[in-house]
């Protein structure tokens, strides 16, 4: 048997023992938009509630639209030109209309990079498009703290525009329980101050900051509590089918259009299991998602949930651009030289984390549970051993040795990594 899995930009078709009896999940066939620019139109024009978007910039000056990095495939290139355009129609002057590229703590995207992600150059061309920078301190503005205590502090261009806007996309997240609406703003355009406090351990070893969790969650709390001190946010949300397809898009306040885009998606990312598996393959989602290791772990806690305590994960990512920050590639450092358990109790007792030890600290969870193996063609031989997991070259070759070892024919494929989520008893 043959399972296509999400790997860099062509797939990866893997060739499964003819004996295994394969459980392969997906997400059910989700519906797509005939025209997605034209949906847009019409919900821009039908909001979840308030006034339509034309109506809303009337008599403003000034707008600020954040679209997520290089990592989401978000159809900015669809999205942008509608919304400016309607902007212009109420009479904004372009010069006044500023794309904000929602890095976090990510790099900056630039050049190439930059036009693939804006997918229009008549937008790069007619409105100001700069990229947030979460270490200038210049840049932002203190709004005031959570009510757990977290100092809210956002890039000051979108706090003083006269409108605010937000574009994103819809899935599981593996902290905040699903990405995009209050996501884009915090940690999207965040002071790097405000982004490792509610990085924390403290925060991330509570059982609520996990995918397609939203009550309880932390995360969620914070990011709520900072968008409600911006005052009136905008939002058009965004749901892919497996295919990268428009399946879903909504225009409306930030987190009303955002809860009705979760609650669209919920019944196709949210896979019921009643068992568990000694060996479960998936994937990091393919580009733009796997270009990293750092953005890999997404797609190892994705998969947990479906697999046996001491089994394990086989993972397939392209890893194309290595292994990610420099700040991150010493976290996993730390994490070799300590452990799984000494990794944690090191970070436990901090009041702000250091720069992406967040995302090692998440790769200890699948770790508790079983053994991984990854699959990649893209990082040096240096970094392989900083990976803190097992990682081949030949992904047939070390499948079946492990399935020769566990003597269980019982196999589960997720093609699509952490798009899907296989979740027990819920």
């Amino acid at each position: 048997m043959k399972v296509t899995l999400n790997y860099g930009k062509t797939g990866y078709e893997l060739a499964l023992p003819e004996d295994c009896n394969v459980t392969v999940i997906r997400k059910q066939a989700m519906p797509v938009l005939a025209d997605p620019a034209q949906a847009l139109e019409r919900a821009l024009d039908n909001p979840t509630s308030g006034p339509p978007l034309t109506e809303a910039a009337k008599g403003r000056k000034s707008a600020c639209i954040l679209i997520c990095d290089i990592t989401r495939p978000v159809p900015n290139g669809m999205i942008l030109p509608v919304v400016i355009k309607r902007l212009m129609d109420a009479g904004m002057d372009p010069k006044a209309i500023t794309v904000l590229v929602a890095t976090g703590l990510h790099r900056p995207n630039e050049g190439e990079e930059l036009r693939e992600l804006i997918g229009s150059d008549w937008v790069l061309q007619t409105v100001r498009v700069e990229n947030h920078f979460a270490r200038n301190d210049e840049d932002h503005v203190l709004l005031g703290a959570s009510s757990q205590g977290t100092q809210i502090k956002v890039d000051k261009r979108f706090v003083e525009a006269d409108l605010k806007l937000v574009t994103g996309l819809v899935e599981p997240h593996f902290m905040a329980g699903y990405s995009g609406g209050r996501k884009v703003i915090l940690p999207g355009i965040a002071h790097h101050d405000t982004i490792t406090r509610f990085h924390t351990a403290t925060f991330l070893e509570c059982r609520a900051s996990a995918n397609c969790v939203l009550e309880g969650n932390p995360l969620h709390r914070d990011q709520l509590d900072g968008v409600a001190m911006l005052g009136d946010v905008w939002a058009v949300n965004t749901v892919l089918d497996e295919h990268r397809r428009v399946s879903y898009l909504n225009f409306g306040p930030l987190e009303e259009s955002h809860l009705d885009t979760v609650a669209f998606t919920r019944p196709y990312s949210e896979i019921k299991l009643d068992r568990t598996w000694k060996t479960v393959i998936t994937s990091a989602a393919g580009y733009p998602l796997d270009s990293t290791y750092y953005q890999t772990v997404k797609g190892m806690v994705g998969a947990m949930d479906a697999l046996e305590q001491g089994g394990k994960l086989f993972i397939a990512s392209a890893c194309t651009q290595g292994m990610g920050s420099p700040e991150y590639v010493d976290a996993q450092k730390r994490l070799v030289a300590l452990g799984v358990d000494g990794f944690l109790s090191d970070i436990m007792p901090k009041q702000r984390a250091s720069i992406d030890e967040w995302q090692t600290e998440m790769q200890l969870k699948p770790m508790r549970k079983g053994s991984i193996c990854l699959y990649t063609r893209g990082l040096k031989e240096e970094d392989k051993a900083l990976t803190g997991v097992e990682v081949v070259d030949d992904l047939e070759a070390a499948l079946a040795k492990w399935l020769a070892a566990c003597g269980d024919k019982d196999v589960v494929v997720i093609p699509e990594g952490p798009y899907v989520v296989p979740l027990q008893g819920k």
